[in-house]
């Protein structure tokens, strides 16, 4: 059960960081935005949005990899703590 539940915040968070980059094509709810946020657009590519205007602006592809590295390293160092170490006994040399 915690391996699924581990897994499902895992597609839940490459969900985000695909919805968050220039490369999400999808459409799945309405132009309003998703449960009525306006700032949720069904386009996605809110880093680059956010991001217009900005000296940063060309270097978002760069912001959006360095963003989801340290986020996955931060998920697995909550991980890491959140689970118990294997026990010694369950390792063989062999």
């Amino acid at each position: 059960m915690r391996k699924l539940v581990f897994l499902t915040m895992a597609a839940a968070m490459a969900g985000v960081f695909f919805y968050l980059s220039r490369f999400w094509f999808l459409s799945l709810w309405p132009r309003t935005g998703l449960f009525g946020i306006e700032g949720l657009r069904p386009q996605g590519g809110l880093l680059a949005r956010w991001l217009r205007g900005t000296d940063a602006a060309p270097f978002e592809l760069l912001i959006w990899a360095v963003g989801c590295f340290l986020v996955l390293t931060w998920a697995q160092t909550a991980y890491d703590r959140l689970t118990p170490p294997p026990d010694a006994g369950d390792e063989h040399d062999g």
